[in-house]
């Protein structure tokens, strides 16, 4: 089935470019020129994927991206002329699932446009860590207790961890399938994610039963099978 990808982009040139590549790779597009169009366009027919500017008529990118959260969970990518850390910062803090940078190149886009799709394929509707339930189609999670507040980051390196259950996922395929790096860097992230999950869900982070460290490796997440939700 081919994905369908729409594209909230004020520059018609550049979105007819970007729309024809994407044709040519086998994609189903639609144009909006605004806000209030795109948010039309996916309520009536909601896309696979957001490419979504920031300088838009009407409402900009960020509010734009908290909006099309509230409308349901649809995977977005930024794309805009705003490269500065502060803004790429923002966007992932609004919800955005990858940040790009224009100009660009086509072929990353796509690249980057089929990580951010498979990563965030809904096969995992939720699952069972001792007390506490991950609920990943409605992006909540909760125990006896009550709600726990997890960013969409933690919702992301969960359902892919919890989707490869019991085996060792590798720091590095975790940074180019959940952060987006096509070649990944030496960097941390995955560990300070990993440990402020554990706080979160674990009863004693530096004793963890469902987060497991393998060292020099990577994670593995494990959890009773009888406990786990389809």
């Amino acid at each position: 089935m081919r994905r369908r990808i729409l594209i909230v982009e004020d520059d018609p040139a550049l979105a007819e470019v970007v729309r024809d590549n994407l044709v040519v790779d086998g994609f189903d597009v639609t144009l909006a020129r605004n806000g209030d169009e795109a948010i039309s366009i996916s309520r009536a027919n909601p896309p696979d994927l957001i490419l979504l500017d920031l300088m838009l008529p009407g409402p900009n990118g960020f509010e734009l991206c908290g909006l099309l959260r509230a409308n349901g969970r649809i995977p977005i990518i930024i794309v805009s002329a705003k490269g500065q850390k502060a803004d790429k910062l923002q966007g992932l803090h609004v919800g955005a699932d990858d940040y790009v940078t224009k100009p660009f190149d086509m072929e990353e886009l796509v690249a980057r446009i089929t990580a951010v799709l498979r990563r965030t394929k809904h096969d995992l509707a939720s699952v069972r860590l001792g007390r506490t339930v991950i609920d990943f189609e409605n992006q909540r999670a909760y125990n006896p207790d009550g709600e726990i507040h997890l960013t969409q980051r933690d919702f992301d390196v969960l359902r892919y961890l919890a989707a490869r259950s019991g085996r060792v996922v590798r720091r590095e395929e975790i940074l180019r399938e959940v952060w987006g790096f096509i070649d990944p860097p030496t960097t941390r992230s995955v560990d300070n994610a990993v440990a402020k999950l554990r706080k979160k869900l674990e009863d004693d982070p530096h004793a963890p039963k469902f987060i497991h460290t393998a060292f020099g490796d990577g994670y593995r997440i494990t959890f009773d099978a009888a406990d786990e939700a389809s």
